[in-house]
């Protein structure tokens, strides 16, 4: 009795087992095929990632104009011609209202033989004329300067002078400390400031960006103005607690050299570092806003710690940033692809009211990360004696916004070129 009530209580369990077998088994294959499929499909959209990034992010114009490194304008728009001054009186010189730095570039021509000879001929004749006592050897004196004169002059039209072809316009911002709102993926850090001072001969800039649990990110680069603009003579990255990086362009050799890398690189025209870059695009911009049109790109060639290349920067339009001070009218720029593939995004957007001066610079790295500068403060003068005001004549004063600064056309969460984070490399 008792055994075969024992076998019919065990009986139910064993088909239990064998049946909860199969539907683990199934679960499992259920998940490794949804796994695979995630895996797949991740695999997919990192290889696709730019059909996706690139409609949302900006509307990039269509290149109308392609500008390369050129001579600045060296000669002053306001001097008189010399034909106008009197004869008998030395010419004297013309005060003028001061300026902002206005430089060009001179192309050399031909020696103006022909021209500095009419000067030479007059006095020769004026010479002779006052040394002849008679009337009518002074007449004939004079006569014979007129036609010597006369004769000069067309020949002096088929010989090409001393005026050269004026260059590009370039006026380099006012000197000042920007004040910066950081950020990294949206997230407030501590302020950054620019510091910029250029007296039209030299220049010197200084970017401080404090990066949390690493230190302060410092960049620095020093130089003079010359027929090309900007011309660094050094370049100094320092991240962190890490020893400087230090890139020397040096004239004599025309060579760029690295205390990172024994590789060198020819000094070319024009050539830039990565932030001396920015004030060159401002110094351009400022001296001729009309040319920068949505459309114009600008090549420059630009060199890290250690490396150099073509940067392409587009004029995308004039755009409406917002600020803790309020809404910036500005013109934002963008760099585009340097090379297949290449996916490091930089957007940098110049403000007229703070004399061209960047007002938000923001870099987006390969993997999405986004690091922005945005102007927090108003222009302030080394030594407390502003050439600025302190807030803008175009600033619409708004709420005060702790997020980061929103274009107003397009809204592309834009990319920095000058602040680094954590975990980018900064091109």
């Amino acid at each position: 009795m008792s055994s075969p009530s024992a076998i019919s209580r065990s009986d139910p369990t064993r088909p239990q087992v064998t049946r909860n077998r199969p539907h683990a088994w199934r679960w499992l294959a259920v998940l490794a095929v949804v796994l695979c499929l995630h895996w797949f499909a991740a695999q997919w959209v990192e290889r696709n990632r730019d059909t996706f990034t690139s409609a949302n992010t900006t509307h990039v114009p269509v290149q109308i104009a392609l500008l390369t490194p050129q001579r600045i304008d060296r000669s002053p728009a306001d001097a008189a011609p010399r034909s106008d001054a009197p004869s008998g009186h030395p010419p004297q010189a013309v005060a003028s209202k001061p300026r902002a730095h206005v430089l060009t570039a001179t192309r050399s021509g031909p020696a103006p033989v022909i021209a500095a000879s009419a000067p030479a001929a007059e006095t020769d004749a004026a010479s002779e004329a006052a040394s002849t006592a008679a009337s009518a050897a002074a007449a004939s004196a004079l006569a014979a300067a007129s036609a010597a004169s006369a004769a000069s002059a067309p020949a002096a039209a088929h010989v090409p002078t001393a005026q050269s072809a004026p260059g590009v316009k370039f006026s380099v911002p006012p000197s000042g400390d920007l004040q910066y709102d950081t950020f990294y993926n949206g997230v407030r850090n501590q302020p950054g400031t620019i510091h910029w001072s250029s007296d039209g001969k030299t220049y010197d800039m200084i970017v401080s960006v404090p990066v949390p649990f690493i230190g302060t990110f410092s960049y620095s680069s020093h130089g003079h103005v010359d027929a090309f603009g900007l011309a660094p003579d050094q370049y100094i990255e320092k991240r962190g607690h890490r020893a400087e990086d230090v890139s020397i362009f040096n004239r004599t050799t025309k060579q760029i050299v690295f205390t990172k890398t024994p590789a060198s690189l020819p000094l070319s025209d024009g050539a830039q570092d990565r932030f001396s870059m920015v004030m060159q695009l401002a110094s351009l911009v400022r001296g001729d806003p009309d040319a920068y049109q949505p459309g114009v790109t600008r090549q420059f060639f630009v060199v890290d710690n250690d490396s150099g290349e073509i940067w392409p920067i587009e004029t995308i339009g004039d755009e409406t940033i917002r600020t803790q001070q309020g809404y910036l009218n500005t013109r934002h720029f963008m760099r585009l692809p340097r090379h297949y593939g290449d996916r490091r995004r930089i957007d940098v957007w110049l403000a007229p009211s703070l004399g061209w001066l960047p007002a938000r610079i923001l870099q987006t790295e390969p993997n999405g990360t986004e690091i922005q500068l945005v102007w927090s403060g108003p222009l302030n003068e080394p030594g407390g004696t502003g050439n600025m005001n302190s807030t803008p004549a175009n600033l619409t004063t708004g709420p005060a916004s702790s997020t980061p600064a929103a274009s107003a056309v397009p809204d592309t969460s834009p990319a920095l070129d000058t602040a680094p984070g954590p975990a980018s490399d900064t091109p």
